[in-house]
């Protein structure tokens, strides 16, 4: 990669370079990265404090595109500011600073619709969505980018809420009927495609909720103290994927309880880059199949990667000083 001076790229950049649609190919193509070993993930840390607050903070190499990266956030009850952090493989000068909210929420969202796409009957066409918050938007276009959806069940535990997402819905040019559920039950009765964006401390969706052929994703629980299904859904489970099953197995408390088990296997979980590089869909008698995010650094890299390109090329970003090397003052005062 040639060197060229360090740009800061804001939300507003971001949204103007890339879409949804695109951020699906982006991520798709990171994941095949993935599988050839061209592109690694650096193990998710994190810290709590307070009431559930985290510090996060994710990264990854990708030699084969020249670039390495890690994003860092504070998720708080007031918000969160992340962002990704993009050096020279070569050099290590720093190439970009990305304000990653809006890329956030798209490789989130980016990641169901690619899981969706594999893991998910072809003919699938009704959603049921738990979750209205932040990233509840960005994960339904996901699914509606890669299925024809016709209908879509919305349940959140705050009715109101639950009415105005609805709205914000209607509003952006969707084809599908968008219906309120009052229950678990009604949202996910005979639903297709379950996607679960809540920030539960315990489970609400079981086994018993679950249609045959449904396929789950399951994006909200990422720190340990989360949980939105129960056991009884692994049970069924014929197919199981996650982004990053190391981070499963280290974070999830749904994983970690049911494969933590002696007649349980974590080989059962499988990468979704591997399910790419293998051509590997779900098979027409697969009971229920489950995806789970945790969040990676692959993802946030390969849309910041095609997001830098695209902003070299139309001349987009605040050019920075790059840093220089200063030393250190070693008195004692």
């Amino acid at each position: 990669m040639s060197e060229t001076q360090p740009l800061w790229i804001t939300e507003a950049d971001v949204v103007a370079l890339m879409t949804l649609g695109q951020a699906i190919s982006a991520l798709e193509e990171g994941l095949r990265l993935q599988a050839r070993g061209a592109a690694k993930n650096m193990a998710k840390t994190h810290v709590v404090w307070g009431d559930g607050d985290t510090l996060h903070a994710i990264g990854a190499t990708v030699e084969s595109a020249g670039f390495v990266g890690t994003k860092t956030w504070a998720h708080t009850r007031g918000g969160a500011t992340p962002l990704l952090i993009m050096w020279d493989a070569d050099t290590g000068a720093l190439t970009a600073i990305i304000e990653a909210f809006a890329l956030g929420q798209m490789r989130t969202g980016a990641m169901s619709g690619v899981a969706t796409h594999w893991m998910s009957a072809e003919n699938a066409d009704t959603m049921a969505l738990f979750g209205t918050g932040k990233q509840a938007l960005t994960q339904l276009a996901a699914v509606a980018a890669v299925r024809k959806l016709k209908t879509v069940r919305v349940y959140g535990r705050n009715a109101e809420k639950r009415d105005r997402f609805i709205e914000a819905v209607m509003t952006r040019g969707f084809t599908f009927n968008v219906e309120p559920a009052n229950s678990v039950e009604d949202a996910a009765r005979d639903a297709h495609i379950v996607t679960l964006v809540t920030r539960a401390r315990e489970p609400f969706l079981t086994a018993a909720h679950a249609a045959r052929g449904v396929h789950i994703n399951a994006i909200g629980a990422i720190t340990p103290e989360r949980e939105e299904f129960s056991q009884d859904i692994l049970k069924r489970a014929d197919l199981v994927a996650a982004d990053d099953p190391g981070t499963a197995r280290k974070l999830s408390k749904e994983f970690r309880t049911f494969y933590g088990k002696p007649d349980a296997s974590w080989d059962a979980v499988k990468p979704l880059s591997a399910l790419i590089a293998e051509n590997a869909k779900r098979s027409d008698d697969c009971d229920l199949s489950l995806f789970k995010a945790m969040g990676m650094g692959i993802s946030d890299m390969a849309l910041g990667i095609e997001i830098f390109r695209r902003a070299v090329a139309q001349e987009r970003g605040r050019p920075l000083e790059a840093p220089r090397k200063v030393p250190p003052r070693l008195h004692a005062d």
